[in-house]
């Protein structure tokens, strides 16, 4: 007969089957370990990347919601002229539909025949005949008039789904915006005083260090080489620069284009503004719709575009500097041309 075990190699059998089963729980493993300082730095801007990303998907959507009202609205105006005429014009056929029945819609020969003064017949059929060319005139009026109106109905149609779209996608880049920086907030509170001061010295000396690497560059050396006739600013580029500079200190709140915040986009949109010109809303337009130049023949006033997605813009004020609204948290600021990754630069004029 096979022993009992004992009560302690029962516990110790058990406690051994409870480890076991705990680490075939997924989720139930030892915890991750702390992020270092370079890591959380890394995670940081990668967030605020996408919020910036998503500011700009955002401020592209609100843009086109106030288009596609306008739209709405010049349709309900020829909407509503369209159908005042319609009715004038079938006003118009029924008066003429009603004159002919009362002549028995007799044609004109049979009217002649039987005329009692023929003379008098043929004057007043000339006018008959310009009455029935006005009649066929009213008639395609009225079936032009009645397209038109088919017409902007179902324009108006389109461009109220297509307004019902765009809403969508604004409130689905609202909600990415603050979800990204919600994320980067809850992430950034988990460090100590010391630890945020000990980031930003670090934000700060990769900043730098990218200014540095830049003014070395091929593009950096020729922009510096650059005789001064060339590379000085139109009368509006230095209108522009004057309105960015003006707004150094106030705070980035993404989405807003002035006059007390700004977004990237914000600020040198109401810069080229201030300069007489009107430029797209969104860094990525910018991007897409103004001129581009050379990175080494950029003068003040012009825009630098970064990142591959053409996600942050700011304004060259010269000397290798430009005044950008960088993030949350941060207002406008000055900061070296080359301190994040150009994708190129534009001049709106």
């Amino acid at each position: 007969m096979a022993a009992r075990p004992s009560r302690g190699a029962a516990v110790v059998c058990t406690a051994l089957l409870c480890a076991a089963a705990t680490l075939a729980v997924p989720g139930a493993a030892h915890a991750e370990p702390p992020r270092t300082l370079a890591q959380v730095q890394a995670e940081v801007n990668t967030l605020y990347h996408q919020a910036e990303a998503a500011t700009e998907a955002f401020n592209a959507a609100e843009e086109k919601v106030l288009t596609q009202q306008k739209n709405l609205v010049a349709l309900a105006i020829s909407l509503d002229a369209a159908q005042t005429r319609l009715a004038t014009l079938r006003d118009q056929a029924g008066a003429m539909a009603r004159a002919q029945y009362r002549s028995g819609g007799m044609t004109d020969e049979m009217q002649l025949a039987l005329s009692s003064d023929p003379e008098t017949f043929l004057s007043d059929a000339s006018l008959a005949q310009r009455g029935a060319r006005a009649a066929n005139a009213t008639i395609r009026d009225l079936t032009s008039t009645q397209a038109a109106l088919d017409g902007y109905a179902h324009a108006a149609t389109a461009e109220w789904e297509a307004l019902v779209e765009t809403r969508k996608k604004s409130a689905n880049a609202r909600t990415q915006v603050e979800s990204r920086l919600a994320r980067a907030k809850a992430l950034l509170a988990t460090l100590r005083e010391q630890e945020r001061l000990r980031l930003q010295k670090l934000e700060d000396e990769a900043a730098y260090q990218a200014q540095l690497a830049w003014t070395r560059s091929d593009a950096a050396k020729k922009l510096a080489q650059l005789p001064r006739a060339a590379g000085d600013a139109s009368a509006q580029g230095r209108r522009a620069v004057a309105f960015a500079a003006g707004q150094i200190g106030k705070p980035y709140v993404w989405g807003a284009g002035g006059p007390s915040s700004y977004d990237c986009s914000g600020l040198t949109q109401q810069a080229w503004a201030a300069a007489g010109r009107n430029i797209p809303r969104t860094s990525q337009e910018q991007w897409r719709l103004l001129p581009h130049v050379p990175v080494d023949r950029m003068r003040p006033g012009d825009l630098i575009i970064y990142f591959d997605d053409a996600s942050h813009v700011g304004v060259y004020v010269g000397d290798g500097a430009i005044v950008h609204a960088p993030r949350p948290g941060r207002n406008v600021t000055m900061a070296g041309a080359g301190s994040m990754r150009i994708l190129g630069v534009v001049r709106p004029g």
